[in-house]
């Protein structure tokens, strides 16, 4: 089976989260026969920070402008079964366009970004991958998120079938290994900087730094501005790299989750740092949302905060019942959300298409 992506990024882990969930799904889909090819246009700032060259049988081509890799792109779909463009793709129209012209692949559209595409629809704003008809075209659309976005993606952008394919890890990538000196801390977070997420991290991690300055707090992300409210025993990782990952949630007692506003409104939405952490055997302190406790049982396989005094609270546990909820959420992880998992719902999902099996059923959270 052939796979043709139109996708944001493979090759570059920074500043996004596409990246390291494309990775783990294309190796997964790969030990299942597939061959995967991923177009991505080569944007300067990914390739200052390109921690992925090539795809392990597979192709991955970089292009500077959509002109260029029209014709290719044309002959990768003629043999194509499958051909899916992602949000935030930076040609995604034209690409879209470029994959509803195709007569027999299954057209899928995969978006990453749910909340964030819905909630830019509804205020008029454009988008560089869904055009004036919407989803309305496409065979089939997974979403990054459940819940009530399934209903918003029919009745918004006129999606025909809809289902999730939530976030995952690659347990060979992510898993307990060795601390590093200079990630070392009582409590760790990872991710962009987001305007909508900063009042969560500074409940959650710099009032506790305030509150605790003899203990050590790290962050790790991209484009953090220059008025961040940093405090002497908060140490700042500027671009991690999924490689690093593992040894950095290894090196936490205890790692933050926060949800971008828009996700959080709609719920459903498991980033895949909460799978990455917890397949590391790290226990998670998260903000909640709807649906949360169908992925980790709260209080055995997660903690959850919705005040500084909660974040204080979780890093007043003793190092044992911190273990033990680590180890927990690594059972649950392995057991349901890894990368091969999704894989197989991929496949379960195209496979019911062709069967004219999907339906409500598959529009559930």
């Amino acid at each position: 089976m052939k796979l043709v992506i139109f996708g944001l990024t493979i090759s570059s882990s920074w500043g996004n989260g596409h990246a390291t969930l494309w990775r783990g799904l294309v190796r997964a889909l790969a030990r299942r026969g597939w061959r995967v090819v991923f177009f991505e246009r080569d944007l300067p700032y990914y390739a200052g920070a390109r921690d992925l060259q090539e795809i392990e049988d597979g192709e991955l081509v970089l292009y500077s402008d959509w002109n260029d890799v029209l014709s290719a792109a044309s002959n990768h779909l003629a043999d194509a079964d499958v051909a899916l463009v992602s949000s935030y793709c930076p040609d995604g129209i034209p690409a879209a366009e470029l994959v509803l012209s195709t007569g027999h692949a299954t057209r899928v559209f995969y978006d990453l970004d749910t909340p964030v595409t819905l909630s830019r629809i509804e205020r008029g704003e454009k988008t560089s991958y869904i055009g004036s008809r919407g989803l309305r075209d496409f065979d089939l659309v997974f979403s990054y998120t459940g819940g009530q976005a399934l209903q918003a993606l029919r009745e918004r952008l006129g999606a025909k079938c809809v289902a999730p394919l939530y976030g995952h890890v690659d347990p060979a990538v992510h898993r307990p290994t060795a601390p590093k000196p200079q990630y070392e801390c009582d409590l760790s977070y990872i991710g962009t900087y987001a305007e909508d997420r900063q009042g969560s991290v500074t409940e959650f991690l710099v009032e506790p730094a305030r509150q605790r300055p003899n203990q050590r707090f790290v962050i790790a992300g991209a484009q953090y501005p220059p008025d961040f409210p940093w405090r002497d025993n908060i140490y700042f990782v500027r671009h991690l790299p999924p490689s690093e990952h593992p040894a950095f949630y290894s090196s936490s007692r205890l790692t933050l989750n926060v949800t971008r506003r828009a996700m959080a409104e709609m719920g459903w939405c498991p980033s895949g740092r909460l799978f990455e952490a917890a397949a590391c055997g790290i226990p998670i302190l998260s903000d909640w949302w709807e649906g949360l406790d169908a992925f980790f049982e709260p209080d055995r396989q997660i903690l959850l905060a919705g005040s500084s005094e909660d974040a204080t609270a979780a890093l007043d546990r003793d190092d044992a019942e911190l273990a033990r909820i680590g180890e927990a959420a690594r059972e649950r992880v392995l057991s349901a959300h890894t990368s091969d998992h999704r894989a197989a719902e991929f496949e379960t999902l195209l496979s019911e298409l062709h069967t004219h099996a999907v339906g409500p059923a598959a529009m559930r959270a």
